[in-house]
């Protein structure tokens, strides 16, 4: 299920979690004042081998990148 980000007027920014066919959400669930739905930059993970943790190479890989350069 997606996470959807809303504003309301007095208590700001808020995310819910829902799924893609519910309705956007018109009401504040704190105060009942009106919200939009704000359009955000998703979070973005990577997972597996083939990425690092740091979005850098290892020591070893740079060594390797370094030393073709040097050649």
């Amino acid at each position: 299920m997606p996470t959807y980000l809303y504003e309301c007027e007095k208590c700001g920014r808020f995310e819910k979690l829902q799924g893609i066919k519910d309705e956007a959400l018109k009401e504040c669930p704190d105060c009942s004042g009106e919200v939009k739905r704000i359009i955000g930059a998703p979070g973005i993970r990577f997972k597996g081998s083939g990425f690092y943790c740091t979005d850098h190479k290892t020591d070893k890989s740079s060594k390797s990148s370094s030393d073709e350069k040097a050649s």
